[in-house]
């Protein structure tokens, strides 16, 4: 049987890493043959490319397409892309629209997947759950999408530009994603991580008690898109999905803080209970993206792992 090929975008990244030490591992009668593109996160490269010493690297510009050619040349078409790259720090797209939305809307991408001849590679790509506008709990992928901020509005114009213009696709709105350090460490605030730093200092730090998420185990996030990927291998078929990926439990930064407290030992008391209102972060924040996932089990047959027994694994791994 024909090995496979696999790329992922944005594999320098927090998920990216996480896919690609996954598929790696995966020792069956055909392993994938396996690619990824960075950007910036060229420093990362060594550590990874150690991991997994197989694979391929290519430097891509999303926002240009420049790489892409090198990529079919050097490794041909792929059955699958993650995309996993995005500009995804909600302050810094609200700075600059128009740089998030040439890096969130894929067009370079679909575009260079247009350029083969057979237009059969499946193209799994990873959305938000700040597409919602939250004003209710448990969204549900046919809820409207209302965005109050510029990184939701160019996912969501990702989202109906890969609906519209590529035959085969997934779309994963992805709630925050938590777990170990990759195996190259990524720069970026680890969310658990930076909860246990503070509360170790032993000072009261403030949360919000009104936003809330459903936090997702990155590990669970990785076993959804193997599933996928082996979906689309073994049977082949048309494949237009929209899936809420998040976790079983609905909480708030107060909630998600208390967890961490609870796990450690630390004293409750150090967490302060603020209203996001009170805090200025120069970008506009939904209050309730917490998204129902029920179609997501349904599909994958996956049982998320709840917060609290994420949070574990996550501080047994540091």
């Amino acid at each position: 049987m024909e090995t496979k090929r696999v790329l992922v975008v944005g594999g320098t990244g927090y998920l990216g890493q996480h896919v690609l030490l996954s598929l790696s591992r995966i020792k069956d009668s055909a392993p994938y043959d396996l690619a990824f593109t960075y950007h910036s996160n060229s420093n990362l490269l060594e550590p990874l490319l150690d991991a997994i010493p197989h694979s391929h690297a290519f430097h891509v510009d999303l926002a240009t397409g420049d790489g892409f050619q090198s990529i079919a040349s050097k490794f041909g078409q792929p059955h699958v892309v993650v995309n996993c790259a995005a500009l995804s720090v909600p302050r810094v797209c609200e700075k600059d629209p128009d740089a998030a939305m040439s890096i969130n809307v894929p067009c370079s991408l679909v575009n260079w997947l247009s350029s083969f001849e057979e237009r059969d590679t499946l193209l799994i790509h990873l959305s938000t759950d700040q597409v919602y506008e939250g004003v209710k709990s448990f969204y549900k992928e046919e809820d409207e999408t209302v965005p109050i901020n510029v990184y939701g509005k160019s996912k969501v114009a990702a989202e109906q530009f890969i609906s519209k213009t590529w035959p085969n696709y997934a779309i994963l709105r992805s709630s925050i994603i938590f777990g170990p350090q990759t195996i190259s460490p990524v720069q970026k605030s680890l969310p658990i991580q930076w909860i246990d730093g503070v509360l170790s200092k032993k000072e009261q730090v403030e949360f919000f008690h009104d936003e809330f998420r459903c936090p997702v185990y990155v590990k669970d996030v990785v076993t959804i898109i193997l599933s996928l990927i082996n979906k689309w291998i073994i049977e082949g078929k048309q494949m237009k999905l929209l899936l809420n990926v998040g976790g079983p439990d609905r909480v708030s930064r107060v909630q998600m803080a208390e967890t961490v407290a609870h796990v450690r030992g630390y004293n409750t008391s150090l967490i302060k209970q603020v209203s996001a209102s009170s805090v200025y972060r120069g970008v506009s924040s939904p209050a309730d993206i917490s998204m129902d996932i029920s179609k997501l089990i349904q599909t994958v047959s996956i049982s998320p792992t709840p917060f609290r027994d994420g949070v574990i694994l996550t501080l047994d791994s540091t």
